[in-house]
């Protein structure tokens, strides 16, 4: 099987199959960036950021992986989705608005149990530049270097927004949790309950 970065390469000079491939290989992953922000118009915003992926290819700089473009583009998808939603037109300030803030309701995700719930729950509730540098760091394993790539922000920003995500986490879900046995069940173990999300949001809409 061909590597991300050969595929993208024959991708950019025309092979349709290799870009076929490129998408099928990552679409999971651009499923679970858009279905615990805005429910319903998941499925629109992850075709519009595969069509977005097509249109901008040839811009790509050299030193770009496609995981990375790829996600770049949906960060974009996704606040250009926000922006246009706004009343009249008014700004957002993505450091400070959350997912929740935007789309009251409730998650259409179904968390096997408790825990897992929170802790969606508690995602969409902390500002959305907090909730997607979290999501990218415990779903995709991303490096800062590579969010910052996407936010277009210095690493050092990434490496400090990730510290005030979790730390803003933490009081989400103290808001959020059933109970205090829940809440320090997930607060000791915040990678396993993440690892167990993201395997349930992993597959394709229906």
């Amino acid at each position: 099987m061909d590597g991300d970065e050969a595929l993208f390469s024959a991708w950019r000079a025309g092979d349709a199959r290799a870009g076929a491939e490129l998408f099928e290989r990552h679409y999971a992953a651009i499923a679970r960036f858009f279905r615990n922000k805005v429910d319903s118009d998941a499925p629109d915003l992850i075709q519009r950021t595969f069509l977005g992926c097509i249109e901008g290819r040839e811009r790509v700089r050299g030193e770009s992986t496609f995981r990375t473009y790829l996600f770049a583009v949906a960060h974009n998808v996704l606040y250009k989705h926000f922006r246009t939603r706004a009343r009249a037109g008014a700004p957002i300030d993505f450091s400070v608005t959350s997912a929740h803030d935007l789309r009251p309701s409730a998650t259409a995700l179904l968390a096997r149990r408790g825990e897992e719930q929170a802790l969606l729950q508690a995602l969409r509730r902390i500002p959305l530049e907090h909730q997607e540098t979290l999501e990218l760091y415990f779903w995709e394993h991303l490096t800062a270097r590579e969010m910052a790539e996407i936010q277009a922000v210095p690493e050092g920003t990434i490496r400090t927004r990730l510290r005030r995500a979790k730390q803003l986490l933490e009081q989400a879900l103290a808001q959020v949790a059933r109970d205090p046995a829940e809440l320090r069940e997930t607060l000791s173990n915040l990678d396993a309950w993440a690892s167990s999300v993201r395997n349930q949001i992993a597959g394709r809409p229906a």
